[in-house]
């Protein structure tokens, strides 16, 4: 099954859920959205349906659960945001760098993800299989790899898959100095964030392509529900399930 060539390739049909967990709330400009469009431009153009979300905007409340109105929250619109969540096929975490690691509304957005993790598809697998996941960073300090490395750990964790090259980011000078959109920052020329992003987008867009065509992650030994029944899938050890 191959893709189309690059050039004629038609994404229609796959939508892109892309959270940017900038601390700084809308119309404030995002150095982090400045990067993101540069992506989601390539995943529009070729027919795939982009949502972009600053998580700051919207009254998500703090937990690990599907619902922090059940556990002693006022309101929480975390449910509300994961049915879209749930219809799409790219996830994308972004965001800024401080103190060398994500910031606390990436990892917000990382734990209320994982609080729908133990639901399961129409296979009986986890929620998130049959999803891509990949991440755009954006900072002044050191610490792009670390922060990706923490998204696709946990991406990848609750069941998405990664594709090649699944991350991308810019920094400038080690701190203080000018953020991505900054005049005479160098970001949006900085041939190596370009490549990455756009490698990054394509990436994506294939994986999740792929999977789609092939009717979401093949089941066979991943399916939570029929494990919790006593399949054992070859486990050489059937006490253990």
């Amino acid at each position: 099954m191959d893709t189309p060539h690059w050039q004629d390739a038609d994404f229609t049909g796959l939508r892109a859920m892309v959270f940017n967990c900038t601390l700084k709330r809308s119309p404030e400009k995002s150095h982090t959205q400045g990067l993101i469009d540069v992506s989601t431009a390539i995943m529009v153009k070729h027919g795939v349906e982009v949502e972009v979300i600053r998580p700051i905007d919207h009254d998500i409340a703090i937990g690990v659960y599907p619902d922090m109105t059940e556990h002693g929250w006022d309101t929480d619109e975390w449910p509300t945001i994961f049915e879209r969540v749930l219809a799409s096929d790219i996830l994308v975490i972004a965001g800024p760098i401080w103190l060398g690691d994500n910031s606390s509304v990436t990892k917000q957005i990382i734990e209320r993800l994982y609080a729908m993790s133990g639901q399961h598809n129409d296979k009986g697998q986890y929620i998130y299989y049959g999803k891509v996941g990949g991440t755009i960073i954006t900072g002044n300090e050191d610490g792009i790899k670390h922060c990706a490395s923490n998204i696709l750990y946990s991406l990848q964790h609750l069941g998405c898959s990664i594709p090649p090259n699944a991350d991308a980011g810019w920094i400038g000078e080690a701190g203080p100095g000018p953020s991505y959109l900054d005049a005479g920052s160098g970001g949006p020329r900085n041939e190596f964030t370009q490549r990455n992003t756009t490698f990054m987008t394509w990436n994506l867009m294939h994986l999740a392509w792929l999977l789609k065509q092939g009717g979401g992650f093949p089941a066979g030994g991943n399916e939570r529900v029929k494990w919790d029944r006593g399949a054992n899938f070859d486990h050489p050890n059937p006490e253990y399930r």
